[in-house]
């Protein structure tokens, strides 16, 4: 009976995909709009997601969770490191996963960053890039 229960504990460790190893989280964040490539009209949307991981608002500590991070024509932020609080690093702290982004005509990267509830990035692994071209 203990042998069971262990085993299910351990199979829902696993199926969460919070699982750490040597100080990762496991999980993806990707954008699911715009698409990669795409030509919007300023102002436009951006739909976050997540998997993996559970969305909270900054300052829960509780492991396996964070927020979104918008990066405008950066680059990811190195794991554990804080993300800046700029017109560049968009903060989504109090859960949010969707946004309307005015940026000027031309070609643009935006970077979604996961972090923890202080802001602490959880690495390039936990971050996904699109490009975008904003019409004339």
């Amino acid at each position: 009976m203990r042998t069971i229960a262990l085993a299910l504990c351990l199979g829902a460790w696993l199926a969460s995909g919070i699982a750490s190893a040597a100080g990762r989280v496991y999980g993806r964040v990707y954008f699911v709009e715009p698409d990669n490539g795409a030509t919007v009209q300023s102002p436009f949307k951006v739909r976050f997601g997540v998997e993996g991981l559970r969305i909270a608002p900054a300052g829960d500590a509780t492991p396996g969770t964070g927020h979104h991070h918008l990066i405008i024509d950066g680059d990811p932020i190195p794991q554990k490191e804080g993300v800046p609080s700029d017109e560049r690093h968009l903060h989504f702290g109090k859960g949010q996963t969707k946004t309307e982004l005015a940026l000027p005509p031309g070609e643009h990267t935006l970077t979604l960053q996961f972090a923890d509830g202080a802001h602490r990035s959880y690495g390039p692994e936990l971050s996904s890039s699109i490009r975008v071209k904003v019409a004339p």
